[in-house]
């Protein structure tokens, strides 16, 4: 299978890759509106772009329940910034400030390639991006076990090494919303999931 991928600056500590397969699932783009509040300071020629600015620091990275993380604000059109209503009590201006956003959504029973970030004898949590999935020693092959002297999780044959760096496909089960945070849980008990990379730079098939 031959894959394209894409990399796309998320804050300044994460770049995320993803490839054709996902663009069209967990990857969308939507117009959502957000509430910015500005000092009087701020007004001059360049309102705009400090809308555009705040915009972006307030957004990007948050989860919104009902559409997923705000990866990355992707356009603000000027006709999109309603004018400002003042505050009297403050002499703040409220601008309402439509833009264009790329969110990532897990659903249920979508299959995703996660990096493995952590294991223990629970299970293992694993990375797309921003979303944390957890996954649980339940929902794995009854043949693994864990080694508490390498912190992974092992087949019986020895064959396949789930650890720290790792790469794994597996299916969402459920989500939760929780403090501004999507989690997730997901499982590699099923045809075709499990170990796809094993940190050393080669994919599974």
């Amino acid at each position: 299978e031959s894959k394209l991928i894409i990399e796309i600056n998320y804050g300044p500590k994460l770049r995320l890759s993803f490839c054709r397969r996902l663009w069209y699932s967990m990857f969308y783009v939507k117009t959502l509106e957000h509430e910015i509040v500005l000092e009087p300071l701020h007004f001059g020629p360049k309102l705009k772009a400090t809308l555009v600015r705040l915009l972006k620091e307030e957004v990007e990275g948050l989860a919104l329940a009902n559409y997923g993380y705000v990866v990355n604000v992707i356009e603000v059109p000027e006709s999109k910034i309603r004018g400002g209503i003042i505050e009297h009590d403050t002499g703040n201006v409220v601008f309402y400030v439509k833009y264009t956003a790329l969110l990532l959504r897990p659903f249920i029973n979508e299959v995703l390639d996660a990096t493995v970030s952590q294991c223990n004898l629970l299970g293992f949590f694993a990375f797309v991006g921003p979303l944390r999935i957890f996954v649980s020693k339940h929902s794995m092959p009854d043949d693994f076990g864990f080694d508490r002297e390498t912190d992974a999780w092992i087949s019986d044959d020895k064959e396949v090494v789930i650890s720290a760096g790792c790469g794994v496909r597996l299916k969402i089960k459920g989500r939760t919303v929780e403090q501004g945070n999507i989690n997730a849980i997901g499982t590699i008990k099923d045809c075709y999931l499990g170990l796809i990379d094993d940190a050393s730079g080669e994919i599974g098939e």
